[in-house]
């Protein structure tokens, strides 16, 4: 009996234990639901890219530089992903004993804003990513929504000519770290022709010509079709010489001949002609520029690569060196002249068409020749002789640089001596009465062309 009761004893108190446990569990588990009855998840720690830069004492001066200018917020948002090239605080240390500043404070916020963008780009590019060429940053460029470029050779581990790649592929949950042991800053046209050693001959074209200082111009927006060393290379072959038998004067034509004074990315590309940096006669030389399969500027260069965006403009590159064209190159440029060509080179024009004294060409398209074909009853160029088409194309030609803004109502003797054109500028551009000027100031080192269309019979 007394067994039993030793054993009720024992059992009672493993009862009392079992239950009690029973109750803890039950509390601790109220504890952890929410009001639903839902266990709460555990808080999950995020170690975004500000937190990374904050938890390493050798990002001190990035995070500092960071937080003055309001980005620290920036880099630690969840909402979209970065990369970046984050500078050490010896590569601080670096530029600001070059810029001369004691520290950050002595730098505005607008400048370090844009140096500190200028290091990070959008989406997380791990470094087995990365190739060598162009990336665009979050760094503002002259136009709204071109960022500025900067230039990576994965060759040499480098940024822009300057900055090394010293690690990489720190993860954060918002993007990702690649260290560098210099602060990269945002460059000129000419700066950029510089980073790059595949534009060496047009660096080494531009200081002969000493026009760094014209593309280094923040005050001036430029787009600048830059021929690659391979495009120099065919060039000189071409040509038969070298650079140093070039003068600084016929250089500076050609180089400027690559520019247009105004921002224009490739995707506001239009076909058409446009006017260069290089001028005649106090004029801008106009290149064609043409967009079916792509782009090809004079019907001879192609663009291989485009948007590099620099402080003070953009630029394309291209595969051949363009040259100002004379009168005669622009119609052989162009296929809406190819009959005048044949024409010009029939009457064994092209030399007289071809000197240094300045004309204005009105240029009849194919059209206004098919015309004239149909009108006169042959089927084309092969049956008229150099006698008969000579008067005609000299009737087309007026001595001088004459642009459209010039032109007024009156005669205007040709180089044809029996035939005077009457010029109308009342309600646009005539000729004769009947013939229209569709397209004006095409300018050329030599001269001036205007389109017509239809061919002025003497």
């Amino acid at each position: 009996m007394k067994r039993v009761i030793d054993n009720f004893g024992k059992n009672l108190w493993v009862l009392i234990l079992l239950l009690s446990m029973a109750f803890v569990n039950v509390s601790c588990d109220d504890d952890d639901d929410d009001e639903a009855g839902n266990e709460e998840p555990m808080p999950v720690e995020t170690m975004t890219i500000t937190d990374i830069a904050a938890g390493n004492t050798d990002f001190s001066i990035l995070v500092a530089a960071l937080q003055k200018v309001g980005l620290d917020d920036d880099l630690a948002s969840e909402s979209g992903e970065f990369t970046v090239f984050a500078p050490t605080n010896a590569a601080f240390a670096d530029l600001l004993e070059e810029l001369g500043a004691s520290g950050l404070d002595d730098v505005s916020n607008d400048v370090l804003t844009s140096v500190l963008l200028y290091h990070v780009v959008s989406g997380s590019k791990m470094a087995s990513m990365i190739e060598t060429g162009y990336y665009n940053s979050l760094s503002a460029g002259p136009m709204d929504g071109y960022g500025l470029s900067f230039y990576v050779d994965m060759a040499t581990g480098t940024i822009n000519g300057r900055a090394m790649i010293t690690a990489t592929d720190i993860k954060a949950d918002n993007g990702v770290i690649h260290v560098i042991d210099k602060v990269i800053l945002p460059m000129s046209i000419t700066d950029h022709a510089i980073a790059n050693p595949a534009f060496s001959s047009l660096v080494a074209g531009v200081v002969k010509a000493e026009l760094a200082g014209a593309l280094d111009d923040d005050a001036a927006t430029f787009t600048v079709f830059a021929p690659t060393n391979d495009a120099f290379d065919m060039f000189f072959t071409d040509m038969g010489i070298t650079l140093d038998d070039l003068s600084k004067e016929t250089l500076s034509s050609v180089i400027l001949y690559h520019a247009i004074g105004a921002f224009v990315p490739a995707s506001m590309v239009e076909a058409g002609y446009f006017p260069t940096l290089s001028t005649a006669f106090e004029r801008n030389i106009s290149v064609k520029v043409d967009t079916d399969g792509g782009v090809m500027l004079n019907a001879d260069s192609e663009v291989v690569a485009t948007d590099v965006v620099a402080t003070n403009g953009i630029i394309h590159a291209i595969n051949k060196v363009i040259m100002p064209p004379g009168i005669v190159d622009i119609a052989m440029d162009n296929s809406n002249f190819s009959i005048l060509v044949q024409a010009v080179v029939k009457a064994e024009l092209v030399d007289a068409l071809s000197g240094d004294d300045p004309l204005t060409v009105f240029a009849p398209t194919n059209a206004a020749f098919e015309e004239l074909f149909a009108a006169i009853n042959v089927t084309g160029i092969d049956d008229l002789t150099k006698e008969d088409l000579t008067p005609i194309l000299l009737a087309h030609v007026v001595s001088g640089n004459v642009a459209s803004t010039d032109l007024s109502n009156g005669n205007v003797p040709t180089l044809n001596d029996q035939k005077m054109i009457a010029i109308n500028v009342d309600s646009g551009v005539s000729i004769d009465g009947t013939i229209n000027v569709v397209a004006a100031d095409i300018q050329g080192k030599n001269g001036i062309v205007h389109v017509i269309d239809k061919v002025i019979v003497p």
